[in-house]
């Protein structure tokens, strides 16, 4: 049975019609590699990049806004929310900082997008 679904990689927004062909699947619709590449990945294994913000100490700002350096799988969105609700990092902070290695074994890091 076909899937739908509109591709989130770049601007262009393609819609992506894919179809079962043995152990992966027929992409149809996408204008770039990068959308078969999506759209069998969200069939797969769907990941996601993670935006937040953690606590900071003694900074110029209050707290400061973080995200994981690649996406980590959906499934580990509130896990990896949780971890970061309990982060307080203290200034000063600089863009790249890591905040989270390793953030729940994925090998992926949270890292600072903001200098504080």
């Amino acid at each position: 049975m076909a899937k739908e679904m509109t591709c989130i990689v770049c601007p262009i927004g393609c819609q992506l019609t894919l179809e079962p062909e043995g152990e992966s699947f027929a992409v149809f619709g996408n204008k770039c590699p990068r959308g078969k590449k999506y759209a069998i990945e969200e069939m797969i294994a769907p990941k996601r990049v993670i935006t937040s913000t953690v606590a900071v100490d003694q900074g110029m700002y209050p707290v400061i806004s973080v995200k994981t350096q690649a996406p980590v799988p959906k499934e580990l969105i509130f896990d990896v929310m949780q971890d970061l609700s309990s982060v307080l990092m203290k200034a000063p902070i600089q863009v790249g900082d890591v905040v989270i290695k390793n953030v729940q074994g994925t090998g992926v890091d949270v890292v600072a997008t903001r200098n504080a």
